[in-house]
């Protein structure tokens, strides 16, 4: 599986292109509005089919650019069933598979940061959306977020995979574009080195974080999709 890595400086977002080499049929992870134009572009330069829109979760920093994807490339978009959105063609759940020729992306149910996050395994990488970022987690003070369930998401799910897996998180404020899930379980600062539950739990509730900026507006404009925002 190919992939290719983007960034949204506004909102410090990564989205992910992948594609099957052989069929070129392609899939494009947590698109970004106002990044629309270049992912459109770059997916004509490439030669790819998009076939689908995939979102992480319901995100509270910026506004999904799959309706516009959806309108221009004809994809498919696909959340996690939890998220109620009644704009989405596919409502993902836990062992769903993304077929792209013969590759496929595999939806991981992984609630914490929200009740709707799933990551999306594929050929020795793993799209964590903001449930596990590089040396770091997903916040759980609001939307639905809770520090015991990102605990297990993150050790029972996630950790459970082979050192070598690479993570390509939703996000990072830091300077990193990619980890491992060997490099997470040991060095992750809130869950590595086998802290305990509790002790994330307590580093979690600890945390004083800004509301984010957008999430107003973001969070209602990400359940229809981005459409007619």
């Amino acid at each position: 599986m190919q992939v290719r890595q983007l960034f949204d400086n506004q909102s410090s977002t990564y989205t992910y292109l992948v594609w099957d080499e052989a069929s070129r049929e392609a899939a494009i992870i947590d698109a970004v509005i106002e990044q629309v134009d270049r992912d459109v572009r770059l997916i004509h330069q490439l030669g790819l089919q998009l076939r689908y829109a995939l979102e992480t979760h319901i995100h509270a920093d910026h506004i999904t650019g799959s309706g516009r994807l959806r309108e221009y490339l004809g994809c498919e978009i696909g959340v996690h069933l939890q998220a109620g959105s009644e704009c989405a063609d596919l409502e993902l759940v836990d062992g769903d598979r993304v077929q792209l020729g013969s590759q496929h992306l595999e939806v991981i149910y992984t609630p914490g940061h929200t009740d709707t996050d799933i990551c999306l395994l594929g050929d020795n990488m793993v799209f964590t959306g903001d449930i596990l970022l590089i040396h770091g987690s997903g916040r759980t003070d609001f939307q639905s977020g809770d520090a015991a369930r990102s605990y297990d998401s993150i050790t029972g799910r996630l950790f459970c995979l082979p050192d070598q897996t690479r993570v390509y998180p939703a996000h990072d404020y830091n300077g990193y574009t990619c980890s491992t899930i060997g490099e997470e379980r040991q060095f992750n600062p809130r869950l590595g080195g086998g802290k305990s539950r509790q002790e994330y739990i307590r580093i979690m509730e600890s945390l004083a974080l800004d509301k984010p900026k957008l999430i107003d507006l973001a969070v209602p404009g990400n359940q229809v999709c981005g459409q007619n925002v």
